[in-house]
Formats: structure tokens, sequence, C-alpha cells
């Protein structure tokens, strides 16, 4: 109804060229206009309306730094455009491959990266107990390496720093999560941990990229001695860990490494500079009771054939 009234107020105008009471009339050269209803004008309008108002959240979404790649359909009024795209796809967080066609999900984590947690056991088990039984540092590097991690310890706290990973009571876990997860901060799901711990960028620099799509990241292990595990792999970026590195007691100078089910994979005596005997203890402490202890129980048994007991100092 505005559309009619719109319409008629303008042809009465006498500014309008084309009326007759307009010193630039000239019937000759008058361009008849198609006919359109007001209804198809509004549908017209409300399309475009739509088309540009999804393009205008969907440019400003995918500027966000790390917005997780993911495809966007413009379905309803907009996707009838003649030549309107109807999928659009945004970038994410480059460097940390994800979404690859047919690719292996896990349904009840689904931020594993499955094929990399599957490479970095294979890794990890391809470590003999010879190979782990060396100076620290050098063991440690190894542990690195198995788990697709690049040895850092120059670089900045946040910016791919690994000199403290397994180096610790707690940075233990390795986990390998999808990049679209990488992105993930503590909300205060998990207990003890920093609201707000963004370790994308971290994630990025540190992680081999040889070992499949994802990354890898030495998380906090947290709260794994409950059931299920309420630890920052599990909780925070919804993945399992590749392995975890718990001290052996009663005297934590052998360590072991499991699985996400607390299976053996591999462990050692190593030598030289350890984590202090505080730490390597509470590490122990902090799977006791737990799936995770298993083994590490196992090992310090075999090897001082008595019940385990906890160093002091």
């Amino acid at each position: 109804h505005l559309c009619d009234v719109e319409a008629s107020h303008l042809s009465q105008s006498p500014r309008r060229p084309d009326h007759p009471s307009s010193p630039l009339y000239n019937p000759t050269h008058i361009t008849q206009m198609p006919q359109i209803s007001p209804r198809r004008l509004y549908r017209t309008l409300h399309r475009s309306m739509a088309a540009m108002g999804a393009l205008s959240i969907i440019s400003t979404i995918s500027r966000i730094p790390g917005f997780p790649r993911t495809q966007w359909r413009i379905q309803g009024s907009a996707a009838g455009i003649p030549g309107f795209a109807r999928r659009v796809q945004t970038s994410g967080l480059r460097g940390l491959g994800s979404g690859v066609s047919g690719m292996e999900i896990d349904k009840e984590y689904p931020g594993t990266a499955v094929q990399r947690m599957k490479a970095c056991r294979d890794r990890a088990k391809s470590l003999t107990k010879e190979d782990l039984s060396k100076d620290w540092e050098e063991v440690r590097r190894k542990i690195l390496w198995a788990g697709g991690l690049r040895d850092l310890p120059k670089a900045i706290p946040g910016q791919g720093y690994t000199g403290h990973s397994f180096n610790d009571y707690n940075h233990c876990d390795l986990c390998t999560m999808l990049g679209e997860v990488a992105q993930n901060e503590n909300k205060g799901e998990v207990k003890g941990i920093a609201i707000g711990n963004q370790l994308g960028p971290g994630i990025k620099i540190a992680s081999i990229e040889e070992l499949g799509p994802g990354g890898s990241w030495s998380t906090c292990m947290m709260g794994c001695n409950q059931d299920p595990p309420r630890d920052v792999a599990h909780i925070q970026f919804k993945s399992r860990i590749a392995f975890k590195l718990v001290w052996c007691p009663p005297d934590v100078n052998a360590f072991v490494l499991i699985d996400d089910e607390g299976k053996y994979l591999t462990h050692g005596i190593p030598t030289g500079t350890l984590p202090p005997v505080f730490e390597r203890n509470y590490n122990f402490k902090m799977v006791e009771g737990s799936k995770y202890a298993k083994e590490a129980t196992r090992i310090g048994k075999e090897m001082n054939q008595s019940p385990p007991r906890y160093p002091t100092g």
C-alpha cells in the first residue's frame, strides 16, 4: 500500500522529467519501466537486506583471530537471490590443520586430534628404556619429540615456551587437540587452573606439523584422578591425551609414560639434574588412586621390592 502511495505521489511531481508539465518532457524518449507489484518489490528488498546483513555478519566473524574454520550456509530468503553465494568459507587457526575429509573423530572427546594422538603414542613406544635412561634434559627433549612439540626453552611463555613441559609436577599431559578447540579457554570448569588461560598461540608455534592435523601441548594434569578426568585436556579441549608422564614411587627416580586409559607405553630412569624431588613426589600424588597410578606403582615396586613410600625433601 505504501508503495502505491509513493508511486502515485511521484507520478504527480512536476520535477520529474517525464511529467508533461516538465520543460524536459519528451514522450519519444520515455523508457517504459517494467511493472513490479508492491509485493514483489517488498520481497526483493527483503532478500537484498537479508543478504547484506548475512555478509556483514560473516565478514565480521571471519576477522576474529583464531576463529574456528567452519562453513556458513545462507538459507531462507537470502539464498533465493540469483547469484548469491550459498556457502561462505571462513578461515580458522591457520597452521593447525583440521576439518580434513574422512578424518577420524572421537565421539566421546570430539576435540581429539586422533591421527596425531596415535602418531605420538607410536613415537613414545619407539623410545626404549635405554633411550630414556640418559641425562634428563636429553630425555626430556625425546619426550617432547614423541609428543610432537618443539624444544623451545628460550621462547616467551605463552608464545611457544616449552621449558616447563614435563619439568614440574603438573605439566605432564601430552594433549593432542584439533585446531578448532586450540583456542578454548578455561571458564572455571577446571579447578585450580587460571580462568581465560589462552594457549592457542603457543600451541601453534610449538607444534610439529608432520604428525598430523591439530596441535600438541603439555597440559596441566590437575584433576586427572577423577573419573572421568576433569583436567585441562578432557574438559577445556574436550580431548584425550596421547600420553602422561608419571614418576614412580617410592623413590620417584624412574618415570613411566602411559596412554589415556592408563596403559603402559614405555619408561626410563634418567640421570643428571631431575625436577625437584617434591615436584616428582607430588606428580604421583596427583594421580594416586586413579587408573593413571597403576603402572607407576607397579614399576616402583619392581625396582624397590617394597611397598610404596614417599620420599621427603
